[in-house]
């Protein structure tokens, strides 16, 4: 007959045992973004925005921020001490956003799928030829978060995201145009989760994890962008707006990014000045320098020429279009991935892109922009 003392003395050992056992099976390892475990959904996000007075969300887990690296020094700024409230918005919106998104260029690519539109896929609304090119993105990465935000739910999103940033907020609501808000979306989005955006009229071809070859360490870059036009003819100015033109239907991005900082603070300031002027009207002629694909442009080259992010004493002058030109295969600068024309624009027939069966050829964009003159039918498109 077991005693009292003898049954305690067995309890303690079986309890022993289990958290031995426990401590060799913590959990799986990720090496790469298409293993990292599913994030709650947006709606959690938004919750407490559309359920005021209710318990809060819990919001999905992040990678552990750490000082951001200069990329090619390979000195690492200081960590930031916490500012109070009243002294950061004080700073310039620039430094407001380095604060509340810090960039670590160490960590994984969150494994997220972006897109936005006027309505959910659930809806009977949503657009039938857009179904087909939705599904590609889960089919190909059916271990990523894969959210397609309406325009009933991107304001409460962009609420939970930028509430401390309130010079954001206020440019984003004040945006004129579902074209304007779609772009300056897919900039908001990546700089405070991460992971890809792509306009809902593009197929993907292929999975993320095959846009970089494997031996470029997921660790040496924090963007892909693909080259949208390479116009080499002498009236090029006449069709596009910049001679090499970086698209921005599709763009992969680790969240904190200083080219999506860069964007987001100059479209705000913009945004905000246009308002105060009286001047920010619904006129669609000048988006492509607004919020789209040439302010993009011009973002990523700044980028490429920022001393405080490159040693251009070694080099021999600044980064511009020839390098950039007749690209065949991907060519990375800093941290940032550029990938060829055929890569995010195939099929066009035209500045050496090659086909959509071509090995280089990961996404497919439709151009599905009607507001546009068939002049700037190929520079860039939000779909909305």
């Amino acid at each position: 007959m077991m005693t009292f003392k003898r049954a305690i003395v067995f309890a303690a050992i079986a309890l022993s045992l289990f958290l031995i056992l426990r401590s060799h099976h913590s959990g799986p390892n990720y090496h790469n973004a298409n293993d990292l475990p599913k994030p709650k959904s947006v709606e959690d996000w938004v919750w407490k925005s559309q359920h005021p007075g209710e318990a809060p969300p819990v919001q999905p887990s992040q990678p552990k921020q750490t000082p951001s690296h200069s990329l090619d020094s390979g000195t690492i700024r200081k960590p930031k001490n916490q500012i109070p409230l009243q002294d950061l918005h004080a700073k310039p919106l620039k430094e407001q956003l380095e604060y509340q998104f810090p960039y670590d260029p160490l960590s994984k690519f969150p494994a997220y799928i972006w897109q936005t539109w006027k309505v959910s896929p659930s809806s009977g609304e949503f657009r039938s030829d857009f179904r087909e090119p939705e599904a590609s993105w889960t089919i190909l990465h059916p271990t990523f978060v894969h959210e397609v935000i309406s325009d009933d739910v991107a304001p409460h999103l962009m609420q939970h995201l930028y509430a401390s940033v309130p010079e954001v907020l206020e440019a984003y609501n004040a945006l004129p145009l579902p074209v304007l808000k779609a772009d300056f979306f897919r900039y908001l989005i990546l700089l405070a989760r991460g992971g890809i955006y792509s306009d809902i009229d593009t197929t993907a071809l292929k999975s993320a994890t095959e846009w970089v070859p494997s031996s470029v360490s997921r660790s040496s870059y924090g963007m892909v962008v693909g080259i949208e036009a390479d116009p080499d003819r002498e009236d090029w100015a006449d069709w596009y707006s910049r001679r090499i033109q970086f698209c921005q239907w599709t763009i992969q991005s680790k969240p904190g990014h200083p080219v999506l900082r860069d964007i987001v603070a100059n479209i705000t300031q913009e945004t905000l000045k246009r308002k105060a002027l009286g001047t920010l009207d619904k006129n669609t002629k000048n988006i492509v320098e607004f919020t789209g694909p040439a302010i993009w442009t011009d973002t990523v080259f700044k980028f490429f020429n920022d001393p405080e992010y490159f040693d251009m004493s070694t080099g021999t002058g600044n980064i511009t279009f020839k390098e950039f030109t007749g690209m065949k295969s991907a060519k990375k600068v800093g941290d940032v991935v550029v990938l060829p024309i055929t890569s995010f624009s195939p099929g066009v027939r035209q500045m050496g892109a090659g086909e959509d069966d071509d090995p280089m050829a990961f996404v497919k964009h439709h151009f599905e922009g009607s507001w546009k003159p068939e002049s700037e039918r190929h520079i860039g498109d939000t779909a909305h």
